[in-house]
């Protein structure tokens, strides 16, 4: 079963400078380290509910095959793909397939973080233009307690002094022609109808998925000068919104430059 999100891509140019700049938005940014097989290097933004913020850039020189993700860059950067954790990742894997999400074979990935400890975990990622639209998979074989920064180990690392508490709603802007596939593969993977959403301020309407205690938004545009419409035309289907749960604090949506092309809302 589908425990919830596990954690939200966020492409950047320069990793130094946002880790600053999410500093300077309030929250707690902790070094992550580097990935020797995708050439890249992360920070991390740790909730109270276990989910995170990836704030994650390519190490120059850029591999000869670029990565998909390259193209959240050429759009300025901002949120790119989402992780789902699971109970039993196979199984989840296999629902997703049968259901036509097209998600690849696992393989094995690692990360040594700055004071040497090596992490190691499996993902299974999606391979078609749904990428970004159905979440790839994580099976951790070193505790995940290590993975994701705690408190005991970098004071305060899950507290923020702009309150924000936990990831509440990941919005997906998905085109009018891939829209009823996407909402299918979640209804048959996960067993359930999705439930009618409207984001006018979006300017699109769709169905809404509980993940755990996060929640899923599948948007098609209803609105030509919407911000999903012009998503859709600069990037296509993808991550367009993030909503972090606060506990007191800051409200509204935060400065795009400081976010690095995210949309994120307090509430």
């Amino acid at each position: 079963m589908l425990r919830g999100i596990d954690h939200i891509v966020i492409v950047v140019n320069d990793l130094e400078i946002a880790i600053a700049d999410y500093g300077a938005l309030g929250f707690t940014v902790v070094r992550g380290g580097r990935h020797p097989g995708l050439g890249t290097h992360n920070a991390l933004i740790a909730f109270a509910d276990g989910a995170y913020l990836e704030l994650i850039a390519f190490i120059p020189p850029v591999a000869p095959t670029p990565h998909w993700w390259h193209s959240t860059l050429a759009d300025g950067g901002g949120l790119a793909d989402f992780c789902a954790v699971s109970d039993d990742m196979d199984a989840e894997v296999e629902a997703f397939r049968r259901a036509g999400a097209a998600i690849g074979a696992p393989f094995e990935m690692s990360r040594e973080r700055p004071d040497g400890y090596r992490l190691v975990w499996t993902l299974a990622v999606t391979e078609d233009a749904r990428r970004g639209i159905t979440p790839f998979f994580i099976r951790d074989h070193t505790p995940r307690d290590e993975r994701v920064p705690r408190d005991e180990r970098v004071p305060r690392a899950r507290t923020h002094r702009n309150g924000a508490a936990g990831a509440r709603v990941l919005a997906l802007a998905i085109g009018e022609t891939e829209f009823d596939a996407a909402r299918r593969i979640y209804e048959v993977a996960l067993g359930r109808t999705g439930e009618t959403v409207e984001r006018a301020d979006l300017g699109g309407a769709g169905v809404r998925f509980m993940i755990g205690p996060h929640e899923l938004q599948l948007l098609a545009l209803t609105d030509p000068a919407g911000a999903i419409a012009r998503r859709l035309r600069t990037r296509g289907g993808s991550p367009i919104e993030l909503t972090l749960r606060t506990a007191g604090g800051w409200r509204g949506m935060l400065d795009a430059a400081g976010t690095h092309g995210a949309r994120i809302v307090m509430a």
